[in-house]
């Protein structure tokens, strides 16, 4: 199917769910007599997956569930206790499935032209986001989620071998999203995001009129297994792209974004200067 769509029907409410398979997994793993580390080394994940998976902060992919359930000894419980996992707090309904593949992928590729990609933005910059929301989120609400991208900015420092590249619009920080100091501290984290060897930033400057993503924002990822999904988000509503023909469309997009965005280094500079004149 090109085009798997899940349509919205409201923000997920806060659920336990995850924090008691979590709480089953450390007490199966203790059961067995593992160390969390030695656990980790038996299911193929790093430490600090394991200990977000079992503190209820990480949605756990379907490899964790087999290998977790193979080093407790097969008891089925894990099994069936992933089956009601059908909740993510925080996240919304429409972008669980694509943030399931996050958390396996070894290529993860992000254009963004409306904001600062969620993986890149800080607390005070993505709280200022979800209060502005339009209806209004509650407190309960806004917290929920920035737990939610918090756990999912994990994957910037868990996964060292996944080969990270964001393209940002040079507006996106122009904006100035929460004032001088909260686009101060954005910049900075930015930079630091992007200092490690697998993670490549690049900004698409303003004086470039025409380019390839004037058709929205792309992401896409690659799977363990070399297979590429794409994901495209919109108002109340997001796609999961799984045909072959349509994701090579967003590769074509995406290649000629880089070509046409500045280089790393060019990028670095820019946000350098743009934090200078804040």
């Amino acid at each position: 199917m090109a085009w798997d769509h899940e349509g919205h029907d409201g923000e997920p409410d806060a659920s336990d769910s995850l924090r008691t398979f979590g709480a089953v997994v450390q007490a199966l793993r203790e059961f067995v007599g593992l160390s969390r580390e030695e656990f980790a080394q038996a299911v193929g994940y790093s430490k600090h997956t394991v200990a977000s998976v079992e503190l209820g902060r990480r949605m756990p992919d379907e490899a964790f569930v087999v290998r977790a359930e193979t080093a407790t000894g097969n008891t089925g419980v894990l099994t069936k206790a992933a089956e009601r996992l059908n909740r993510q707090p925080g996240l919304a309904t429409w972008f669980r499935r694509w943030a399931r593949h996050e958390q396996e992928a070894i290529s993860l590729y992000t254009y963004e032209s409306r904001l600062v990609p969620g993986l890149l933005q800080t607390e005070a910059y993505a709280r200022t986001l979800f209060g502005e929301r339009v209806p209004p989120l509650a407190d309960a609400q806004v917290d929920a989620q920035l737990l939610a991208r918090q756990a999912r900015q994990q994957l910037l420092r868990d996964r060292p071998n996944t080969a990270f590249s964001f393209i940002v619009e040079e507006h996106a920080f122009l904006r100035r999203t929460g004032g001088a100091e909260v686009t101060r501290e954005l910049i900075d984290y930015v930079l630091e995001c992007a200092a490690p060897r697998n993670v490549e930033l690049q900004v698409m400057p303003l004086d470039r009129g025409v380019h390839a993503g004037l058709n929205g924002p792309i992401q896409l990822l690659e799977t363990p297994a070399n297979r590429w999904f794409g994901y495209c988000e919109g108002q109340e509503s997001g796609q999961f792209i799984s045909d072959p023909k349509v994701v090579s469309t967003l590769h074509m997009r995406y290649a000629k974004l880089r070509s046409q965005a500045l280089t790393p280094e060019d990028s670095t500079g820019l946000l350098e200067r743009l934090r200078g004149a804040l």
